[in-house]
């Protein structure tokens, strides 16, 4: 089902990512809190004219939480149920990040955008790219629907690692609320 999209080269790089999961996390306890929406994605944000082009609904997980959090949803969201392509990862993920780092700044936060990158490369590891591997379709035909599906989910694990790699680690002592 998956050994088209995901090679041996990102299977490695996903099980080296596995072994260092403790690490990953340890990492990202250490950066901020702030306030989150907690269950951020697409489908939360409805269009308006009234509140600058869109509002945010479903605050049932509204809160403190580590920053950056609600974007890997955001980004990744679309992909995950099959309503957007991988390919735009990409710029998705660059409007997000400055959208979300300008948010931070209209509050007073000022956690620079390495932190918050790092972050959400972090979290993003953990909680989508690990678990990418579309195993809820373990026993299904092999359709080129299927294909497809483990196709984009690859992409968002190699985007997940590419971001890692790219997202240089920081000290505790580099970032101030």
């Amino acid at each position: 089902m998956v050994a088209g999209a995901f090679d041996a080269s990102l299977c490695v790089q996903l099980t080296d990512c596995d072994e260092h999961a403790v690490e990953i996390g340890d990492e990202r306890g250490s950066l901020p809190l702030v306030t989150l929406h907690g269950d951020a994605c697409p489908n939360k944000m409805l269009v308006t004219a009234e509140h600058d082009g869109f509002s945010l609904i479903d605050y049932g997980f509204f809160g403190k939480g580590p920053i950056g959090f609600d974007l890997g949803q955001l980004l990744v969201g679309d992909v995950q149920i099959g309503r957007g392509p991988a390919a735009r990862l990409q710029a998705i993920d660059a409007a997000i990040l400055s959208s979300y780092v300008e948010g931070l700044r209209a509050e007073g936060c000022q956690v620079s955008r390495e932190i918050v990158r790092r972050a959400h490369a972090l979290h993003l590891m953990l909680f989508t790219g690990l678990s990418c591997l579309p195993i809820e379709h373990l026993g299904s035909e092999q359709t080129p629907a299927l294909h497809r599906i483990a196709s984009e989910r690859a992409a968002v694990a190699r985007f997940s690692l590419e971001l890692l790699r790219t997202s240089p680690p920081v000290t505790p002592k580099a970032y101030e609320i």
